[in-house]
């Protein structure tokens, strides 16, 4: 289990969902400095924003969570991959629920401040990054497993 390339993998994509949470996705600046994080929404910003943002750190949870299942199912190849596929989706989820959220606060801000607000990305949207091509990888290293079980069986 620890000797596959795939279970390197999916531990880098858990430490990632989960440190993902403890740093801000996205920085605003207007009359002071607004940082945004996972469940830690701005309730004035709008329903969406709110939402958004617990949806993201539930799915940043949820992919820490099933990337550490992931490892343990070596011995079932299949659902491990069916597994690495579903991550990658959730994967899609949490930046996209992140990035709706990054907007509506940016509305919101711009309504209060006008024009002159200022956002960057924090280091939590970077973190998550990396995510989607160690999910390939693990595919990848799965897959050849499977290829080498099946040409071991026929001898």
């Amino acid at each position: 289990m620890l000797a596959r390339m795939q279970s390197l993998y999916l531990f880098i994509a858990a430490l990632l969902a989960f440190s993902s949470m403890l740093f801000p996705f996205w920085h605003f600046i207007a009359d002071s400095l607004y940082v945004l994080r996972d469940f830690r929404p701005f309730t004035e910003a709008n329903v969406v924003h709110i939402v958004s943002l617990h949806v993201s750190g539930i799915v940043s949870l949820a992919i820490g969570l099933l990337s550490i299942a992931a490892l343990f199912l070596y011995k079932n190849r299949t659902l491990q991959s069916t597994l690495i596929l579903v991550l990658f989706f959730l994967f899609l989820v949490d930046i996209l629920s992140g990035l709706t959220a990054s907007h509506f606060m940016n509305v919101k801000l711009g309504q209060d401040f006008g024009p002159g607000v200022e956002h960057s990305p924090g280091a939590g949207f970077f973190v998550l990054l990396p995510m989607p091509l160690l999910f390939w990888l693990a595919r990848k290293g799965v897959k050849k497993d499977e290829k080498i079980a099946t040409a071991y069986k026929r001898l």
